[in-house]
């Protein structure tokens, strides 16, 4: 079985706004609200590409209750703990597609305290049998230590589970500590953990091998529109990116997380985890909003992918 884990999620309302400008009056012309959040988004890939898993997190006031319901409509399975106080939060994404451009304006959530994180973590745990994976994605809700994603690594890995784990910052530097199994960084984010600009091929490639001599198996290097790398000991394939016409790139990260867990849990090779997750990542950017791609887009372009061993 394959878990998401969601400790900040979101209601993410998305906005079309032709020629978006600052400091004056804009005009919405189209609205959509999702329920969001890195963890849930991946859940709701998993669903369309066939796939089961249990969406887990924490959840606050009317906009969490907005989610829960969201969610249940679209038939996911969902475990969440819900806080004491404040609000989940709601974030807006502004797509000008006059001038191609999508700004997302988070807001911070709750604060949380460690009674609801350490519920939440005897949750999982408890459910966790040995070869499940666990998806621990996105940002902590306020109260939650950096240390977070080190030590549900450490406990799910405990459990027998296959930890794959999408963060940034401090967060993706403590997590890595404990060694999850697969790391899925952009190339900013592998940049800022390297402390150096990685510009090129081989930089990234040195420092995802970097990854895997402290004991992670898989790497996966998020290129955007010029696709992807991926590397485990045995190999390193270079995946080009699928030119689309861009909905919404908002949870295309997401997608080919959700993709990946697909592939782990179906036992299929990287070579063709590589190609169902650029199909799925380049599916998902033509949608508006974080909305799911339908399965049999992801195929009609599973035939498209180029990719090459390295």
């Amino acid at each position: 079985m394959i878990y998401t884990v969601t400790l900040n999620p979101a209601l993410d309302k998305t906005v079309e706004v032709p020629g978006f400008a600052l400091d004056t009056v804009n005009r919405i012309v189209s609205v959509r609200t999702d329920p969001g959040g890195k963890g849930i988004n991946v859940s709701k890939v998993i669903a369309k590409l066939g796939g089961a898993s249990v969406a887990m997190g924490i959840l606050a006031g009317a906009a969490g209750r907005a989610i829960a319901a969201q969610l249940e409509q679209q038939g996911l399975t969902c475990d969440f703990c819900f806080a004491g106080g404040g609000e989940t939060r709601t974030n807006l994404k502004v797509i000008d597609p006059q001038g191609r451009t999508h700004t997302d304006i988070n807001e911070p959530g709750p604060a949380v305290g460690p009674q609801v994180l350490e519920e939440l973590l005897g949750r999982l745990t408890g459910r966790l049998a040995a070869g499940d994976i666990v998806v621990l994605a996105g940002s902590l809700p306020a109260g939650a230590p950096s240390g977070t994603y080190r030590d549900w690594t450490a406990a799910c890995r405990q459990a027998g589970a296959k930890v794959f784990l999408d963060a940034d910052g401090s967060l993706l530097a403590e997590g890595i500590q404990a060694a999850p199994y697969l790391v899925k960084p952009n190339q900013d984010e592998l940049s800022r953990l390297a402390g150096r600009p990685l510009e090129t091929v081989d930089q990234l490639r040195q420092a995802g091998a970097a990854l895997l001599d402290a004991g992670i198996r898989k790497v996966v290097v998020s290129l955007g529109s010029r696709g992807g790398l991926y590397m485990t000991r045995e190999q390193t394939i270079l995946a080009e990116g699928l030119p689309v016409k861009v909905g919404s790139t908002v949870g295309a990260g997401d997608s080919v997380v959700a993709a990946l867990a697909c592939a782990e849990d179906r036992g299929l090779s990287l070579e063709e985890a590589v190609v169902l997750s650029t199909a799925a990542g380049a599916a998902n950017v033509m949608c508006s909003g974080t909305q799911a791609a339908e399965y049999s887009v992801v195929q009609s372009l599973m035939p498209r992918v180029v990719w090459r061993a390295l």
